[in-house]
């Protein structure tokens, strides 16, 4: 499995001098899509002007959507194969030999990303496919933009609060605009494929060139979901499927708040919650890659203690993140200090 699949996260505790942002990304078909978001998803929050005017909601939105526009054509091409790490090393020599931009002024696709000549300028863009789910912080304030089934929860006073939705076939709104967009749903799967209704990349369910890109069969759009931090929020999880296959999200609340009473650091407890899931065979539920960031916002000293007001812990204190896989029970981790 995971030769199909790539987890991946992205943590920049200081996008800007007041920006968190953490991601978490879950490859399906190939791990180069996942790999592209976390290369690039960040920068585009940064290069938007909605983010400059402080719409961080807006912002989401057109950097989710401002993927599957950069994954086509021959630039498009080119990183994915060299993310896939597809051909020979040396490939990429080669073929800067051969590519150039465009003669005369080089479309530019309003951000620096040049369209460039070559043999695969008419790519339509990725066959896999990878969800997304992003945590921005900014003051008090915690921006939640989700596409696919990884997913956001915060731990509130020891209690799990989901701030995103899990974007399956069942789900009626999702079932209506795949309808609508000419695709259909067997066995729980999209055209009898993806069991995720929303993704970015998988444009080969994309194609309906008479409906825009947030009406597609399968949509990058991200439902964005924004709340007011307080001194009841303890910390946030971000994580793949494959840590809330195996455990519920009041599970991994109960289980990070307990562990974080005994470890030293923020990646041992993530440590904990992989090797909590990992199967110990290949099939079923642990079998699957799993990515999850843990984002702290009160002193672990501070959790079990009582709310007062002289508190105001609205602003993460540390973060660490852990990737792992079913063939691979060490897990890769690293922790960061996120701007206070």
């Amino acid at each position: 499995m995971a030769d199909h699949h790539g987890g991946r996260h992205t943590a920049v505790p200081q996008l800007d001098e007041r920006t968190s942002f953490f991601a978490v990304f879950d490859g399906h078909g190939g791990k180069a899509v996942a790999k592209f978001c976390a290369k690039h998803l960040h920068m585009q929050f940064l290069r938007s002007a909605a983010y400059c005017s402080g719409d961080l909601a807006s912002s989401a939105r057109k950097a989710f959507l401002r993927m599957d526009e950069m994954m086509k054509g021959q630039r498009g091409w080119r990183e994915l194969a060299e993310l896939g790490e597809k051909g020979p090393k040396f490939a990429g020599v080669l073929e800067s030999i051969i590519w150039s931009p465009k003669a005369g002024d080089a479309e530019k696709l309003g951000d620096g990303w040049h369209s460039e000549e070559g043999p695969h300028s008419d790519f339509s863009g990725p066959t896999c496919g990878s969800t997304a789910c992003v945590a921005i912080i900014r003051n008090d304030q915690l921006v939640v933009a989700n596409a696919g089934d990884s997913r956001c929860v915060i731990s509130r006073k020891g209690q799990a609060r989901d701030l995103s939705r899990d974007h399956k076939p069942e789900l009626q709104s999702e079932k209506e605009r795949i309808e609508n967009a000419g695709g259909y749903i067997v066995a729980g799967r999209v055209n009898g494929s993806l069991n995720l209704t929303r993704a970015i990349g998988d444009m080969e369910m994309k194609e309906n060139k008479l409906l825009p890109a947030e009406k597609q069969t399968v949509s990058a759009e991200p439902e964005v979901n924004t709340v007011t931090l307080s001194e009841d929020d303890e910390f946030i999880v971000l994580a793949c499927d494959g840590i809330w296959d195996c455990m519920s999200s009041q599970q991994v609340v109960d289980f990070v708040r307990e562990k974080l009473k005994t470890e030293d650091s923020l990646s041992a407890v993530c440590e904990k919650v992989l090797d909590r899931c990992l199967a110990p065979e290949s099939g079923g539920e642990g079998c699957d890659n799993m990515t999850m960031i843990l984002v702290v916002l009160k002193k672990p000293t501070e959790l079990a203690a009582t709310s007062s007001s002289e508190q105001s812990p609205v602003m993460p204190t540390k973060s660490a993140a852990a990737t792992s896989s079913s063939e691979q029970s060490a897990v890769t981790n690293e922790e960061m200090r996120p701007r206070i």
